[in-house]
């Protein structure tokens, strides 16, 4: 146990301990300390007390971020900022010892990062308001964790929290540079929080509902709306009411210091059924990964109807796809099929809890991808099926009967 010793800021060692089994439950990369988990478990005690000490006595400053770029669907990159171990477990003490506190004040359509909540209320609460609301505002803001003002945000900070210890370790945190790959660093200048950080989605939460919650919900009782984070959709009752308030948002973002993204902000008509055609307007919006668009359902009268759902994007699909692809294991005739599975496993358990929760069906088409790739390995392992992809699927077919629970997408689709 590290020491006891009294100290002029409340942070406990039980507040530190609790952050950090926090922060070795979400693992992660090491920051510029190149200090990974493994490595500072090494010396837990120490490591613990010595950030007891200095957070409990004002003494802590953290170290720069490490800027990671990861690619983006578009092609494009995301920037994210890597805390250090201990400043990870330092921000996750801020964030517990606030969190009760600032979940008071958020919203019920506020999704993203709070407990309790998740991207499947968030896709089930848009997935009722397009049957109530026939139009769609699909909303980006730009580079919102790279441009959100800090003087804004610590008076919304402000706000909330009297205690000045964590309004100065929130100050520093925000203020503290990003250190580039090749050793450089670059200063904030007074915006921006990163993406990677532990409190940045709890800031960036209480800075969106001073900007974007409580103003909607005064400004246009009309109106519905999700956010998820920075991911925000509006559903408006008429083509007038969703112009009109597009454009009072941009000006609200203005008067926040942020900005839409044009490209990607439009105005979506949501039709079904009960819906006449609308032309000049989007047909179709991405929210969280699922695409909401019309579709023909069979009706129990015979034939066919019109209704507005959602189901996983072209996007989502492609990046899966794409993820198998570089794995390449469909060319490693070495590899046994059991090991293929193990190695697919996971990653294939967590695609079909999270898009498959609304729809099952909708994965079929992603399935079958991934059995034509299974295929081609057995076409590779195996010569005798000479290049034959329909014997390399009934292989795999007898070998779906002897082993069903092999591949975790077979105990869920009978038939691929």
């Amino acid at each position: 146990m590290f020491g006891t010793t009294s100290k002029p800021v409340p942070v406990t060692k039980e507040m530190v301990r609790k952050a950090y089994r926090k922060v070795k439950s979400n693992q992660g990369s090491a920051g510029v300390d190149k200090e990974s988990l493994e490595s500072f478990e090494a010396d837990l005690l120490n490591n613990l007390y010595v950030l007891w000490n200095r957070l409990s006595s004002g003494s802590y400053f953290p170290k720069p971020v490490r800027s990671v770029s990861i690619p983006k669907a578009n092609g494009k990159k995301r920037v994210l900022g890597i805390p250090t171990v201990s400043d990870r477990i330092a921000q996750q003490v801020v964030k517990d010892y606030l969190e009760p506190r600032l979940e008071a004040e958020f919203q019920g359509n506020s999704y993203g990062y709070r407990p309790l909540k998740s991207a499947h209320q968030a896709i089930a609460a848009v997935q009722e308001n397009v049957r109530q609301y026939a139009w769609v505002i699909d909303m980006d803001i730009k580079s919102f964790f790279d441009e959100v003002d800090h003087a804004l945000l610590m008076k919304a900070v402000g706000h909330h929290v009297p205690e000045q210890w964590v309004k100065m370790y929130i100050r520093r945190w925000l203020e503290s540079p990003a250190q580039q790959i090749d050793g450089t660093l670059t200063p904030k200048e007074g915006q921006g929080t990163p993406q990677g950080g532990v409190i940045s989605p709890l800031l960036a939460n209480l800075f969106l509902h001073y900007a974007l919650d409580k103003w909607l919900t005064k400004q246009y009782t009309g109106v519905a709306f999700v956010r998820y984070a920075d991911d925000i959709v509006i559903h408006c009752q008429t083509e007038a009411e969703a112009k009109q308030v597009l454009e009072a948002i941009k000006a609200r973002l203005a008067e926040c210091k942020l900005r839409l993204n044009e490209e990607k902000t439009k105005v979506v008509y949501c039709r079904d059924y009960r819906r006449p055609q609308q032309k000049g307007y989007g047909k179709k919006f991405d929210f969280l990964g699922f695409t909401f668009k019309p579709k023909p359902i069979p009706s129990n009268r015979g034939g066919l109807f019109l209704v507005y759902g959602s189901s996983i994007s072209q996007k989502a699909q492609s990046r899966i796809i794409e993820g198998w692809k570089q794995l390449n294991w469909h060319r490693r005739s070495d590899l046994t099929i059991q090991e293929i599975a193990n190695q697919v496993n996971p990653q294939m358990m967590g695609v079909i809890r999270y898009y498959g929760k609304f729809k099952l069906r909708g994965l079929q088409p992603l399935m079958r991808h991934f059995e034509f790739r299974l295929a081609k390995w057995v076409l590779n392992k195996y010569k005798k099926f000479k290049g034959s992809y329909s014997e390399a699927h009934k292989w795999i077919t007898q070998l779906k009967i002897s082993y069903p629970a092999m591949f975790y997408y077979w105990t869920v689709f009978k038939h691929v």
